[in-house]
Formats: C-alpha cells, structure tokens, sequence
C-alpha cells in the first residue's frame, strides 16, 4: 500500500496521524503492540527513519511506550489523549481556517451554520 500523501504535512506526522486514526477506530487498543518502523516502512513505502519519528513522536506525547527489545505499545489511555489531541489543536485549527475562509468569502453566521447544519444532516443519510 502507497501511503496517501498530504503536501503540507512532513510524512512522518502522516505516520502518527494514521496510527492515531487505528487508535480512534479500534484496530489498535490498550496494551497491544503497535507496528514496527520496518513495517511501516514496508506497508507505506517510506524509509524506517521516518516511519520511526512518527513512532517516537507518539512515544513523547504518551500515547505509545516501549517495552524494551519489544517495540512501542499503546497506552492504556491513549484514545482518550487522542481525542483530546485534535479537539484542542486539530479541530479547533479546522474551525479557524473554515472561519476565515467563510470571512473572505463573505459568508454570515447564518450561512456558515447552513452550511454545517446541511453537512451534519447529510452524514445521516449515508452521504
């Protein structure tokens, strides 16, 4: 699998983001152990460096721990550190930039929430 490429991200952030998706879905709980470097690396076509400063950034904030000569493993509260994560830095900057781009298109409140409201409501019909 080639790995999804944002430009705008360093590819090592993409590696941290997706692994904190598979905390966020479930596919990687409490305790179990994450993948390595080289099948990051592997998987997504990149080099083990990168794939392993994607690791030891999860690693820092707490999210994973190594087990030594095992590998990184989740932390027992690490979907809730997740959650918090991209509450208070990854979804407040979404909202920041849709607020400024609303500005500039000189959209008002009330069409902006239209707009979010229309979105919310098309999630539940499978859309």
């Amino acid at each position: 699998m080639i790995f999804p490429t944002d430009e705008t991200k360093p590819i090592y952030i993409q590696i941290a983001e997706w692994i904190e998706a598979e905390i966020l879905k479930g596919h990687l709980l409490p305790g179990e152990r994450v993948y390595s470097q080289y099948k990051l690396a592997d998987r997504f076509t990149i080099n083990p460096a990168t794939a392993a400063k994607g690791l030891t950034k999860l690693a820092e904030e707490g999210v994973l721990y190594d087990k030594r000569g095992m590998g990184k493993f989740v932390a027992e509260h690490a979907r809730e550190m997740v959650i918090h994560k991209r509450k208070t830095h990854t979804l407040k900057k979404m909202v920041t930039d849709l607020v400024q781009e609303a500005e500039r298109l000189e959209l008002s409140e009330a069409e902006l929430f239209h707009l979010i409201e229309d979105e919310i409501k098309g999630r539940g019909n499978g859309e």
